[in-house]
């Protein structure tokens, strides 16, 4: 008899919206455990089965050194490793700390600064072991999750979009709301999979699911800046959930400090 393919789910520096976006399948998850042993998911259950493991799904970013480590042992117990997440995938919201002298933030924060064991940079898992796919979102979209999970223990490759925001906009009848009414929007450098939530209700992309797969940051800032923003604003734009992506760090830090 042939045993069901292991699956781990692991968390790192994160807030766990991910690895909740895999409990919100509901019905599909019912399924998913028919075809699966899950034998390493702490948000889920304390049972827990020691690897080697088919599947590990990791989510968060590598903010300490016990980190790098401990995702170093996942990498070695994992016969495949996807990444789950902004913080996973471009260091999440933490990484604005790689714009920042961290030490100066821990000695003002805490009271005995002496206790925090912090690197310097949060960083994605990429940073430290190799990774075999990495699905963007923050938190990612559970069809997305669904999608990359089946392609998998069917033995093909995810079908992901790698096309921007705007094409889901266009789908969806929006109006474009850069150009119509000139709110700062990402839309245009942005991976969909979010099916534009915020757009759809008047309100700017902020780059959750990061860099889509062909980007040009420097034209959609120029184009920004034209319509009235400030340096500061456009830096701040792109210095959010995935501020660590290295084409949307690279485009903040053309704007000023």
């Amino acid at each position: 008899m042939n045993r069901r393919p292991r699956l781990a789910v692991w968390k790192f520096a994160s807030c766990d919206g991910c690895q909740l976006s895999l409990l919100d399948l509901e019905d599909e998850l019912v399924d998913l455990v028919s075809s699966v042993e899950i034998s390493y998911f702490l948000e889920m259950t304390s049972a827990r089965t020691d690897g080697p493991y088919d599947i590990s799904l990791v989510e968060g970013s590598i903010t300490t050194a016990s980190d790098a480590e401990r995702v170093e042992r996942a990498r070695a117990a994992s016969k495949t490793l996807i990444t789950i997440g902004a913080c996973a995938t471009a260091g999440g919201i933490q990484s604005l700390r790689n714009f920042a002298d961290v030490d100066e933030y821990v000695s003002a924060v805490y009271a005995e600064p002496g206790y925090i064991s912090t690197l310097a940079k949060s960083t994605p898992v990429s940073a430290h072991v190799a990774v075999d796919f990495e699905l963007r979102g923050c938190p990612i979209d559970k069809r997305q999750l669904l999608e990359v999970l089946t392609a998998y223990l069917a033995g093909r490759s995810p079908r992901i979009p790698g096309y921007p925001l705007c094409h889901d906009c266009k789908a969806a009848g929006n109006i474009c709301l850069l150009i119509a009414k000139g709110v700062p929007c990402l839309g245009p450098v942005t991976k969909a999979g979010c099916g534009a939530l915020c757009p759809g209700i008047g309100r700017g992309c902020f780059g959750c699911f990061g860099p889509a797969a062909t980007v040009n940051t420097a034209s959609l800032a120029e184009r920004i800046l034209a319509d009235g923003a400030r340096p500061a604003e456009l830096q701040r734009l792109f210095r959010s959930f995935t501020a660590g992506a290295p084409e949307f760090a690279k485009e903040s830090a053309a704007h000023g400090d």
